[in-house]
């Protein structure tokens, strides 16, 4: 079958905005849709890609009684795992609305902005909270959080930049309550 969005999971997931697809080791994920995941398979990839064909969840028959789909639903509305999961219902919601190919341009804007705060403000311990951040926030908060620390960092060393791009996305989290840490089960 012919993979249109390889950078999309097939639950609706964005690959772009995960920790584990912006490692620089032979371990780095390619994305849900790679060969490399494809042949080690999730129930995800197993049904609907192996079995159905089909690229996404949403674009099964069965979709809205499928249970394996609901239930990864409702845990993506209480915990996470190495990803971020708080956006997923609404990210699904984006893409019955504005249709798939919408969402990619969101998905690459929001990667862009990673890659920044990655690129520059990443002391090394800052991976999956900046993949948090351009997960949750909206983009223009992203792109104003980003502007601010560039012009106010200037001359700080990368542990400093770092603290001082935390404390804008921290500052933002707490006045919209946007949560910026992976959620573990209880």
């Amino acid at each position: 079958m012919e993979i249109k969005f390889a950078k999309i999971g097939i639950c609706g997931l964005s690959c772009r905005l995960c920790p584990h697809y912006h490692m620089n080791t032979s371990s780095r994920c390619l994305g849900c849709k790679s060969d490399d995941r494809i042949k080690v398979g999730c129930p995800f990839i197993t049904c609907a890609i192996k079995r159905k064909g089909i690229e996404f969840c949403w674009d099964c028959a069965e979709h809205e009684i499928c249970e394996k789909w609901k239930k990864h639903r409702e845990a993506g509305k209480k915990v996470d795992s190495f990803k971020c999961y708080q956006k997923l219902e609404d990210d699904i919601a984006f893409i019955h609305k504005r249709r798939i190919e919408e969402f990619e341009k969101t998905q690459k804007i929001r990667e862009q902005l990673l890659k920044e705060m990655l690129a520059e403000f990443n002391e090394g311990r800052s991976k999956s909270y900046y993949c948090i951040a351009a997960t949750v926030l909206e983009i223009g908060e992203l792109e104003q959080a980003l502007a601010e620390a560039k012009q106010k960092s200037n001359g700080l060393d990368i542990k400093g930049k770092s603290r001082y791009l935390h404390s804008i996305l921290d500052d933002i989290a707490r006045k919209k309550k946007y949560y910026l840490k992976i959620r573990r089960r209880e």
